[in-house]
């Protein structure tokens, strides 16, 4: 792998790792829906950190999601628990800053940091086998 390939990976992965403590943040201020938002690009940043190792990217979410996908999931790479996931996230995402009087609750998004706990732990190990970190 590359060198640049490898630096980008571990950008993102610090940079995922840092978005997911602000969604814990904003959530323990009560800001539901900007925590909602946080917590998908804490995971999608983390998404593009697998997806560097294999140099690819796409400056759309729909795509880096369909990559992630195809690059990782597909091959059992990563689970299908964590793709569903980073699915699932997208999905709310766009709901609380797009849909018109949608609102989360604490409970949703504090069971989404749970799980992405575990997604976090899954992408670590990979990158780590691939002798990122």
């Amino acid at each position: 792998m590359k060198e640049e390939a490898r630096a980008l990976a571990i950008y993102r992965f610090e940079k995922a790792r840092e978005t997911k403590e602000e969604a814990e943040i904003l959530l323990s201020q009560g800001k539901i829906n900007g925590a909602m938002s946080r917590l998908y690009y804490a995971l999608f940043y983390a998404a593009k950190a697998l997806l560097a190792t294999k140099e690819l990217d796409s400056s759309k979410h729909a795509a880096v999601i369909a990559l992630y996908h195809r690059e990782f999931v597909k091959p059992g790479i990563v689970s299908k628990n964590n793709a569903k996931l980073l699915n699932q996230a997208f999905e709310l995402r766009g709901k609380g800053d797009y849909k018109d009087f949608y609102q989360l609750t604490k409970e949703q998004v504090g069971e989404i940091i749970l799980q992405s706990n575990v997604f976090f732990e899954e992408i670590r190990e990979i990158l780590k086998q691939k002798n990122i970190f």
